[in-house]
């Protein structure tokens, strides 16, 4: 007898067709039979050995996170309830060009100083891997949820170049081809970006191409965090789209977004762009966050000189007055590309963390000037996280429309007050975007939530509730689904989603986290 049998759920299959009603088997990890109307047929109905009963919720795919930045939080929490809690069942690791493989012992130090804002200094991490596929066997000891990974690119020049601004030499560029190759051939489902952040931002287009052109040939995507979200974004996003198509490579962009005053009501632009590359027959996907505010680090907003060399040598520019001064002028007046080219307004951010428990009384307090600011950054060496309130709501729901969306929380789980984005992105799409505001229905939100990424990812057994499928799969109230996340609590889980499934186990079980660690790295499939 199979194990289990999910009695009178409301599918929504993630297909984006009409829901129905079925009953849905599970054993061994794989959905064995869906037996649509059971109730109403008179058809014998399955047995299993334990029943659930469905009735009142929907049954969907489990959620992929397109954008997560759970690369130590899934080591050193194996609660996790900040995605487990969502309906999660997959994480894509690796973002923004900054991650923990490949590296050396030198690199290792320096990636993890340089992103302490995001994942925290990790200090209470074993770091025994080294390589991607070290780093994914580690994972594979038992986690949350499922996680894929990108190799960081700016990782990558960090092994081979340095944190210097200049081009790589063949013989530095020879080395980042293949240690692109060997992180794909590792597992890695394709290669990120952080054009916006040292040292990967040094790196010319023609560079990329050839890595993207080792990616393509491993059947992975270039997901670009790109050079400019506010002042020439529209720019930067066809940079992108040339860049790929050049490199015959696949591209998702990374939380797609329109931000800044200078970018409202553009987002039909950006679509613009996205349709005419499409129709030529380029391969485009995309995913952002159900919000207006981002998220970054304090020292992400500094002029690019200003990082060059490293986090230590960061430091000792901000320590000096004179070279201060021009950091001041440059963010301030000029507008710095770590800020996007846009003159930053101090009003706009928010500290939502830091590293020395010292300073936590700045924590949810607008900056109000340079002088705050350069004394945050040395104080706590780089650590400070920060919302930046800056994003257009008409934006976020044209953007989130367009079939090539996918949902991505760009979830930073670090400091006492991080972005609720973390916590409430996924039952956010379901209860404000569909059932209040009506923005999408529910079975194409579910698409967009679990059969598209999955597309992207080129999963052939995930993202659609179909016989022969894993059973990764979300039940949820319709009615009720809701963040339980805000501004003002950002660690609140949501409510509505009773039970959440990974390989047929139950993670969430009557709202609460069990103890099973049913998560392990998904690996690239080789074409």
């Amino acid at each position: 007898m199979e194990e289990l049998v999910i009695r009178d759920a409301d599918v929504v299959d993630g297909s984006g067709g009409p829901w129905y009603r079925a009953d849905v088997v599970v054993d061994r990890g794989r959905i064995v039979a869906i037996v649509k109307e059971a109730a109403d047929a008179g058809c014998q109905r399955p047995k299993a050995r334990r029943e659930l009963d469905a009735e009142g919720l929907v049954l969907s795919p489990g959620f992929i996170d397109m954008h997560a930045h759970s690369d130590l939080a899934l080591l050193r929490d194996p609660d996790h309830s900040a995605k487990a809690a969502q309906g999660v069942t997959l994480e894509v690791l690796g973002q923004d060009g900054l991650s923990y493989a490949p590296v050396d012992d030198r690199t290792l130090a320096e990636v993890r100083r340089a992103v302490t804002g995001w994942n925290g200094p990790g200090d209470d991490i074993d770091f025994d891997w080294r390589t991607v596929g070290e780093y994914l066997d580690r994972l594979d000891r038992g986690i949350a949820v499922n996680a894929a990974y990108l190799i960081p690119q700016g990782t990558v020049r960090a092994l081979a170049v340095g944190w210097e601004d200049r081009a790589a030499t063949p013989e530095e560029l020879d080395r980042m081809r293949r240690l692109v190759a060997e992180g794909m051939e590792q597992g890695a489902v394709g290669m990120s970006s952080g054009l916006t952040y040292t040292p990967g931002m040094y790196a010319e287009d023609a560079e990329l191409t050839e890595l993207c052109r080792v990616v393509a040939r491993y059947g992975g995507y270039y997901c670009p965090h790109h050079r400019s979200y506010g002042a020439g974004a529209l720019e930067a996003y066809a940079e992108m789209v040339t860049l790929a198509r050049e490199a015959g490579c696949s591209l998702h962009l990374a939380h797609a977004t329109m931000n800044f005053g200078v970018n409202e009501g553009r987002a039909p632009e950006l679509l613009t762009l996205l349709d005419e590359a499409l129709a030529a027959g380029a391969d485009i996907t995309l995913d952002t966050y159900p919000y207006t505010p981002g998220s970054t680090t304090l020292a992400a907003l500094l002029p690019s000189w200003a990082s060059e060399g490293g986090p230590e040598e960061t430091l000792k520019r901000l320590a000096d007055d004179g070279t201060a001064e021009r950091i001041r002028h440059d963010l301030e007046v000029v507008g710095a590309d770590g800020c996007h080219g846009v003159p930053v307004d101090w009003d706009t951010i928010e500290i939502s963390g830091v590293g020395d428990p010292e300073l936590t009384r700045h924590v949810g307090r607008r900056l109000d000037g340079w002088t705050t600011a350069r004394h945050l950054l040395l104080a706590d060496r780089l650590a400070p996280s920060i919302l930046q309130h800056v994003g257009h709501e008409e934006n976020v729901r044209t953007i989130m429309r367009h079939p090539a969306h996918t949902g991505g929380s760009d979830g930073i789980l670090q400091g006492a007050k991080p972005h609720p984005r973390a916590y409430g992105t996924f039952p956010r799409y379901l209860g404000t975007y569909v059932r209040e505001l009506g923005v999408l229905s529910l079975e194409e939100c579910v698409a967009h939530l679990t059969s598209r990424p999955a597309s992207r990812l080129r999963l052939p057994d995930r993202g659609l509730v179909k016989e022969g499928y894993r059973a990764d799969l979300v039940l949820f109230d319709p009615e009720t689904v809701a963040p339980g996340s805000t501004f003002a609590d950002p660690r609140r889980l949501p409510i509505g989603i009773p039970h959440v499934l990974i390989d047929g186990k139950f993670v969430i079980e009557d709202g609460k986290r069990t103890e099973v660690l049913a998560g392990r790295a998904v690996r690239n499939s080789p074409m």
